[in-house]
């Protein structure tokens, strides 16, 4: 049976968690794991914000999230609900697009829920 991770990350991008969580995902890759997914949850849905600006000197978390998924595929879920609490959305009026980056699907808790099921290991940060 091929190992499956699914990894849960309820951190804002600042936090050396979601360092950790990436370099989760990163080594995991590197040994074979199957990543099923990463559902960002409470704060960490602000890793999926487009306008937030980190300083060019610290780690770029949201490139980091673009990489994994653009270049391994890491499929990265967003809970539309904590999202919406944090002031985004992919439904904004018609005088604005989504704030929400296109490499994250807006999903619910259900999503979660799938997850886990599927997902030998879970790691939550």
């Amino acid at each position: 049976m091929q190992n499956t991770l699914a990894v849960v990350v309820t951190t804002p991008p600042n936090s050396n968690l979601t360092t950790t969580a990436i370099n989760i995902v990163r080594a995991a890759l590197d040994s074979s794991v199957s990543i099923i997914g990463v559902f960002f949850y409470q704060d960490g849905v602000l890793n999926a914000a487009k306008q937030l600006l980190i300083p060019s000197d610290e780690f770029q978390t949201l490139t980091q999230w673009q990489q994994l998924n653009s270049e391994y595929n890491v499929p990265l879920y967003l809970c539309i609900t904590a999202a919406e609490k944090r002031g985004l959305s992919d439904e904004l009026n018609n005088h604005e697009s989504s704030n929400i980056d296109s490499a994250f699907t807006v999903s619910g808790l259900g999503e979660l829920v799938e997850l886990t099921s599927k997902a030998e290991r879970v790691v939550q940060l």
